[in-house]
């Protein structure tokens, strides 16, 4: 449940240092008046009261936020998706429970980040499962040095951490992972150096295309049974049967017989529909 209570917000990055005062303004609430803030909050939902336990605290989700530095993802972004966190931590606050509301709320300021980091970081999309997230935020701190994992190191963080070694590997790929440029620049030698563009292009029609394809086909069969319709029976009967079965159409000489003329009598009637019908498609068109 969110609050609507005018607070502080770091909504831009050149806005944040001024945020970061403003926050440090805000007192830190001793145990018995936080016990009740909180009282009020749940017993008579005190807006006021959440507005006070909340700035209070905000200098604790700055102080978390500050640990997911590494991701490439903006601190103000961070420190907002963790504001969120401790307004879902101060709802379901119980100050009966014995425990300060900073232990409670770091569980709610953390999982807030995380789902926001997982929802936008460039590389990664396969952290789905419990076990993948906490791959993920743990492999950094686990590591000992800056170059790749050496096979033992591998086996014992997946045996800490309950993963695969092979979810390690791809993992630590992803981390160490760079953005490419999608297009690349000509060198200066004038020859396109290598970019996904290249290999990524989509080579099916646009929709764009198969929006006109659609519309001449439309009006290229809407125009046909026009030209069927200007017809007499035989006529369109004689076509129909010879060109637009599904199957192999009738031959010449089974028409024949099904009218009692010649076959030469059916191709010269055939010949006439034709020409009838392009001369009006043709001027439909």
């Amino acid at each position: 449940m969110s609050y609507s209570l005018a607070l502080p917000m770091p909504s831009a990055v050149e806005s944040l240092d001024r945020y970061l005062q403003t926050i440090r303004s805000f007192p830190v609430l001793t145990a018995e008046e936080e016990h009740d803030y909180a009282t009020r909050l749940r017993r008579d939902d005190d807006l006021d009261a959440a507005k006070h336990l909340i700035l209070s605290h905000l200098r604790l989700v700055v102080s978390i936020a500050r640990g997911y530095s590494g991701y490439g993802l903006p601190q103000a972004d961070l420190i907002q998706e963790g504001n969120i966190g401790l307004m879902k931590a101060v709802r379901r606050f119980d100050p009966e429970r014995g425990v300060r509301l900073v232990s409670f709320a770091v569980h709610w300021i953390k999982a807030e980040i995380h789902e926001f980091i997982l929802r936008n970081w460039r590389m990664v999309k396969v952290a789905t499962t419990k076990a993948q997230r906490k791959l993920f935020f743990n492999l950094r701190s686990m590591k000992t040095h800056s170059g790749s994992l050496r096979p033992d190191e591998v086996l014992e963080i997946a045996r800490e951490l309950k993963v695969k070694p092979e979810e390690v590997v791809e993992m630590e790929l992803r981390l160490g992972g760079q953005d490419i440029a999608l297009e690349s620049h000509d060198e200066e030698d004038g020859e396109e150096s290598w970019s996904p563009i290249a290999y990524l292009q989509d080579q099916r029609p646009e929709p764009s295309e198969l929006l006109a394809d659609h519309e001449v086909e439309v009006l290229q069969i809407s125009g046909l049974e026009t030209a069927l319709n200007s017809l007499d029976d035989r006529s369109r009967r004689i076509l129909e049967a010879r060109w637009l079965k599904e199957n192999e159409g009738a031959t010449l000489h089974e028409l024949a017989a099904e009218y009692g003329v010649s076959a030469e009598r059916i191709r010269q009637i055939e010949q006439k529909a034709m020409q009838k019908m392009k001369a009006v498609i043709s001027a439909a068109v």
